[in-house]
């Protein structure tokens, strides 16, 4: 792929109406670059979102009538784009700072399949350990769900995965950009079949997606001259905290039955339980509540459903299922 790359761009909302229009807005200002189209995809949203997206000239709002997830509504979008080489995946609190050619520049070494830049918080300070990752082994896994990352991070483990030894003032090759901001090459995309859709409704998605890609030989960019402002977390914040953490541990124990050994999956289960003891015990006596403990009793069920059908039909292409 020599010369300008075709692009669009795919903003996924779920409840996002205090975001998207900067988050449009700052997507208008390339317009020019976006020869392909802008597309919000919406995942059911109640709060207005609709309206707010529809009322920008020059996007295409599609409004799903149930939440497709952020994989469904990223593999709805991209197939749409139909036309764009590369496509830029875009959460509705991140706002672009720099031209998203920057990005599209990588793409022009046939090998690199993703790139992504330097995400800032609302102060202006590097999202360090977010924007840019390795993947998870089961053994970061563990140390994510028993809370070691936090109380430790400074750990061997945590280093590794969180790329805390990146010099984010250089562009290099690494592992896993983040989600939130993530130009993808359209054929790669194709290539692998998106992102699997079993990762409902968030996290791991895009891990999963890069992870792929990185198997079959594909590679993927971090990209120093290129920026965005990116809030983080607004629409997982809407879902009720017991059900967050159902959907994020489903999605962590998909990943490992996927990327991780037998053993790696069972350990990183049990981790999930052990991890949980304290938070229902805390919660129970905090809040003079059975509640935490009927959640760590639907965590066990969760738990148990996954480790039954394992690594077999986790392996399943998505749309084979």
């Amino acid at each position: 792929m020599e010369g300008p790359v075709r692009l669009g761009a795919v903003l996924v909302a779920y409840n996002s109406a205090d975001h998207i229009d900067n988050c449009i807005a700052s997507c208008l200002q390339f317009r020019n670059e976006f020869e392909a189209g802008i597309v919000v995809i919406d995942n059911a949203s109640t709060d207005g979102t609709v309206a707010k997206s529809r009322a920008h000239d020059g996007v295409l709002t599609v409004q799903n009538p149930t939440n497709r997830g952020f994989a469904g509504a990223v593999n709805q979008g991209c197939e749409l784009l139909s036309t764009a080489e590369a496509v830029l995946i875009l959460n509705p609190d991140a706002i672009l700072l720099n031209p998203p050619s920057i990005l599209a520049t990588e793409l022009n070494d046939e090998t690199v399949a993703a790139a992504g830049g330097l995400l800032l918080d609302a102060s202006g300070q590097a999202q360090a350990g977010f924007q840019v990752r390795r993947f998870p082994t089961a053994s970061t896994l563990v140390f994510e769900n028993l809370g070691i990352n936090r109380i430790w991070p400074g750990n061997p483990i945590n280093r590794q995965y969180r790329y805390l030894d990146l010099d984010t003032g250089k562009s290099a090759d690494v592992e896993q950009p983040a989600g939130a901001c993530l130009l993808l090459r359209r054929a790669a995309w194709k290539a692998v079949r998106g992102m699997d859709e079993r990762f409902f409704p968030v996290w791991f998605e895009d891990v999963d997606l890069l992870k792929r890609l990185a198997d079959a030989g594909w590679k993927a960019r971090y990209v120093a001259a290129f920026s965005a402002r990116h809030e983080g977390g607004h629409s997982v914040r809407a879902v009720e905290w017991s059900n967050r953490q159902l959907y994020w541990c489903g999605s962590l124990l998909r990943y490992a039955g996927i990327h991780c050994s037998t053993f790696g999956l069972w350990a990183v289960a049990f981790s999930v339980l052990l991890g949980w003891i304290p938070r229902a015990v805390t919660g129970m006596f905090l809040q003079r509540s059975f509640r935490h403990l009927t959640e760590y009793m639907n965590l066990i069920r969760l738990v148990g459903a996954y480790l039954s059908v394992g690594r077999s039909e986790a392996r399943l292409p998505w749309n084979a299922l």
